[in-house]
């Protein structure tokens, strides 16, 4: 697949078969449209074209300016690519782009830009400054430039955009098994190893706190996870040097007194120095709430009823043996 960041350097393309769309977690729901579009190119042996926005356009034009996102840029690329698309074109959205009419967003951006054969769009998709535009429209300009405008099935779209706000709040309320349901892979992020207060090892658990790559990747809720804990090169390339698992402990650490929200990770079987590398986590599932314990001791002793509980999760799902 190839990534395009240029617009003005886009190369061109051979009958393009195009959808356009946010498609943050690339789930079940955006998969099936993906699949749509790969059907249809092959009808007229023409390429597959997403076109995406970064940043999420709801941070520019929404109401939650704070959205937390179920993908980051690098990982949506990795998750459409994965789906076999022959392009992605990443568009930068700001405010000016919000405030393109709808007219001139067909003629001079989708027309112009990519010179489609086929537009797949959802029954509701809007477009252009204060969403005027619709499929309607675009149809319309369709007969008078030369492209076809295909509609995805309604429940198609009412799907995927459940799915979206689904995911969000089962992934806040640590219920893994529906966001893994709906996105139809385990939830990951990635981050870097930095240096806490180094209190886990004192009792047995040192554990590795990990700061996020991305601020506005969505975190889990509070609790415990098994996880399975991927340690990259630093070359650029994401080489695997480790791949492991472990427990993962999202919260403000109650048994301290803790004032601050961290992400840290007992990895098993692992005690190497991996201060600043970048690792990747993907969280297999949930273990337990937070929970205040009565001092150190009290936390130890949870923690091994943790492990053995993720080791058991781990063995059911046939990730360790």
């Amino acid at each position: 697949m190839q990534v395009h960041k240029n617009l003005a350097a886009l190369p061109a393309f051979q009958h393009a078969v195009m959808t356009i769309g946010t498609f943050d977690g690339v789930h079940l729901g955006h998969r099936t449209i993906l699949q749509q579009l790969k059907e249809e190119a092959a009808k007229v042996n023409g390429e597959t074209v997403v076109v995406t926005f970064h940043p999420h356009p709801r941070k520019i034009v929404g109401d939650v300016p704070d959205i937390k996102v179920l993908t980051t840029l690098e990982e949506k690329i990795y998750l459409i690519k994965k789906e076999g698309i022959d392009h992605l074109v990443v568009v930068p959205f700001d405010e000016n782009f919000s405030k393109i009419s709808a007219e001139a967003y067909i003629k001079g951006f989708l027309f112009e830009t990519f010179r489609p054969h086929t537009i797949i769009i959802g029954y509701d998709h809007h477009f252009g400054h204060d969403r005027t535009g619709n499929f309607l429209l675009l149809e319309q300009y369709g007969k008078t430039f030369g492209f076809l405008v295909k509609e995805i099935p309604v429940q198609v779209i009412e799907a995927a955009a459940i799915s979206s706000t689904r995911i969000r709040k089962a992934l806040l309320q640590s219920d893994i098994a529906i966001a893994q349901h709906l996105l139809g892979y385990d939830y990951f992020f990635t981050g870097t190893i930095i240096t806490g207060d180094q209190l886990g090892r004192t009792i047995g658990y040192p554990t590795a706190n990990i700061q996020l790559s991305h601020t506005d990747k969505l975190v889990p809720g509070d609790g415990v996870y098994a996880i399975h804990f991927v340690v990259q090169d630093n070359s650029g390339r994401n080489n695997i040097v480790h791949s492991l698992n472990g427990m993962m402990y999202i919260g403000s650490r109650p048994v301290v007194n803790g004032k601050r929200r961290v992400i840290e990770v007992n990895i098993f079987d692992f005690n190497r120095n991996i201060y600043g590398a970048t690792v990747q986590v993907t969280i297999i599932d949930y273990i337990r709430s937070d929970m205040q314990l009565n001092g150190l001791a009290a936390l130890q002793q949870q923690l091994a009823l943790d492990k053995q509980a993720v080791l058991q999760v781990l063995q059911h799902k046939n990730i360790i043996t």
